[in-house]
């Protein structure tokens, strides 16, 4: 096929989005054939080496799971995980709710927050507890999402010294999405609208039929160049050239795709080891190369691939998607980060990463659900 240039001008502001990103959401159980609630962390950030680990219970409080950086080896910053009381917690940053002058170097304790959130929260009552009794400043700006075994899910829009809750259950859409920016905070300020808008047109279709499913998300949502400003997918129907990374879900700092499923509710409240049946599946690295993995509760819900076993605390699957981004973005100099070679993704042979990692996955995914008898 002859090569084609295919420029995208993506309305492109004069500053790039900041490195510290992401693309959320969290999901009702209405919404899901299997009747479970879904946290979803598509994360974007500079930190592009990550790893997933089990933090043992202690004096400090539950035992959980959940996503570090790889330099992060006493764990200390959690980005997303659950616990064994089946509390689950993510974040995205946000960008229009700091109110005061609080310097940089005493901002970015998301990560601390989550940790101790994890270690001590079993509902999301108890997380709007936590921040209530927190200290001020809390050293945070951002979009915490939680859900918990009842079923029950909420946004938290939080600045140093206050936050406003919005609950999933007062959705008449029975799901949330979050980038960056907060919907309590300053109009017009922040970053992500154009990705908030690409996941609400992606899912609204699977919302109305009740078919939201972890494989959506992962595999759809975290893969699609679909952009909301062009109405279509712009790398649809080609399967060469190159095109402008700007605006879509996966970006060149993109590095885990996450979805954590939880147990379906109950009528009778928080069901005993609920932890037991939630999921975490997870994709590390660049999301459009990224290889699907179910991790589960305990010290031996992990596969090896996920944790800090490699050089300087990466993980195996990490690295292996790290090199297939590489691959997609292969101008190392300049504004190379900035232009995908599509061939590497799509191509008429048929290797393309979007078109043979996407099938595997959903094998993983099936395989899974049948030896757990999840239906």
């Amino acid at each position: 096929m002859k090569k084609q240039l295919v420029i995208l001008i993506c309305f492109v502001s004069l500053f790039f989005e900041s490195a510290l990103s992401c693309t959320s959401a969290i999901i009702g159980a209405e919404l899901s054939p299997y009747g479970r609630p879904m946290l979803w962390k598509h994360r974007d950030t500079s930190n592009i080496d990550n790893k997933v680990e089990y933090v043992s219970p202690g004096p400090e409080g539950y035992g959980y799971t959940g996503l570090f950086n790889a330099s992060d080896r006493q764990l200390k910053e959690c980005w997303t995980g659950f616990n064994s009381e089946g509390f689950a917690i993510m974040n995205t940053a946000s960008y229009n709710l700091k109110d005061d002058k609080v310097p940089e170097k005493d901002m970015d304790k998301e990560g601390f927050l989550m940790t101790k959130a994890l270690r001590t929260c079993v509902t999301v009552d108890d997380f709007a507890k936590l921040l209530d009794t927190l200290p001020r400043p809390m050293g945070v700006e951002a979009n915490f999402g939680v859900i918990d075994a009842s079923g029950a899910g909420a946004y938290f829009e939080t600045n140093n010294h206050s936050y406003i809750r919005i609950n999933l259950e007062d959705s008449p859409e029975h799901m949330l999405v979050r980038t960056n920016y907060s919907h309590c905070g300053r109009p017009n300020e922040g970053y992500g609208f154009v990705r908030e808008a690409n996941a609400l047109h992606l899912l609204k279709p699977a919302a109305e039929k009740k078919q939201v499913t972890p494989e959506l998300l992962t595999e759809t949502l975290s893969r699609t160049f679909y952009h909301d400003m062009f109405g279509k997918d712009m790398a649809e129907g080609l399967d060469d050239g190159w095109i402008i990374d700007q605006d879509f879900i996966p970006r060149y700092k993109s590095c885990a795709t996450i979805v954590i499923e939880g147990c379906v509710p109950s009528e009778k409240g928080i069901p005993k080891d609920a932890a037991k049946d939630y999921v975490m599946w997870t994709g590390l690295g660049y999301p459009p190369c990224a290889d699907i993995y179910p991790v589960t509760e305990g010290p031996d819900g992990i596969h090896e691939d996920l944790r800090g076993t490699q050089p300087n605390g990466h993980s195996k699957a990490s690295d292996i998607s790290k090199k297939r981004r590489d691959e997609v973005f292969p101008k190392h100099f300049g504004n190379g980060d900035k232009y995908i070679n599509l061939s590497r993704l799509r191509n008429p042979e048929g290797t393309g990463y979007l078109q043979t990692i996407p099938k595997q996955n959903l094998i993983i995914y099936k395989k899974f659900r049948d030896l757990k008898s999840i239906e």
